[in-house]
């Protein structure tokens, strides 16, 4: 069953002589349950795709289908609704709320939502993803590691249709990379997470069980990898 649909999607910038063609003509379409990377070199429009699945950007042509529902026939507040509860975004530099602590942090999108927490799952999440005792840190009391821990629980307590992560380790070293990149495995496999990472490191991306290659803002590869 597809999960996420891509068709046609192309986003421009600009007219005249500032135009500028950041995604052309993508289409593709992820599974539930899939882990899948998407790589690319800077300015490839990977980024873009992302922000476009998730619904932080609206496009210039296509379509994203989340649920078999289009995303972009929302208005600006049934997307907003949309990422709190479809979509866990994680980005690079974690962006957590300084002054919020590790639970709170995680639990942020469901108060948002007016939603009453799940104990059970928050408290499966602090332990996989070594987080317990950790509960009423603040942000800065944590490592880069541990930041991009809770920046993983928050997009997962509300057990989201789909992970996007954007360099979830890009602003890591080695040994944490290795780590994050074995949290998100484990959440695909113990919850049957949906997941996207989009990153510029084909080492990374071979912890998925797919790449889809962009480069110029189009496909030039989507292959299955050998498991």
């Amino acid at each position: 069953m597809s999960i996420l649909a891509v068709s046609h999607l192309s986003k421009v910038y600009g007219s005249g002589a500032q135009r500028t063609v950041a995604l052309n003509d993508v289409s593709f379409s992820i599974t539930a349950g899939e882990f899948v990377a998407i790589v690319g070199s800077s300015g490839s429009g990977k980024s873009t795709l992302l922000h476009l699945m998730g619904g932080v950007d609206r496009p210039t042509s296509g379509t994203v289908l989340v649920n078999g529902m289009d995303v972009y026939s929302r208005s600006d507040e049934e997307l907003a609704v949309f990422r709190r509860r479809e979509v866990g975004l994680v980005y690079q530099f974690y962006n957590l709320v300084p002054v919020l602590n590790v639970v709170e942090n995680m639990t942020l999108p469901v108060a948002l939502d007016g939603r009453p927490i799940n104990q059970e799952r928050l408290t499966s999440l602090l332990s996989r993803l070594g987080l317990q005792g950790r509960e009423g840190h603040l942000p800065s009391q944590l490592s880069g590691g541990q930041q991009q821990r809770v920046a993983i629980g928050r997009a997962l307590m509300n057990a989201p249709s789909v992970v996007l992560a954007d360099e979830p380790t890009g602003n890591l070293d080695t040994r944490n990379s290795a780590e994050i990149m074995g949290l998100l495995r484990d959440s695909n496999r113990t919850y049957g997470q949906t997941i996207v990472v989009i990153t510029h490191d084909e080492e990374i991306a071979l912890a998925a069980d797919r790449i889809i290659a962009i480069e110029d803002g189009r496909i030039v590869r989507d292959e299955v990898m050998a498991s």
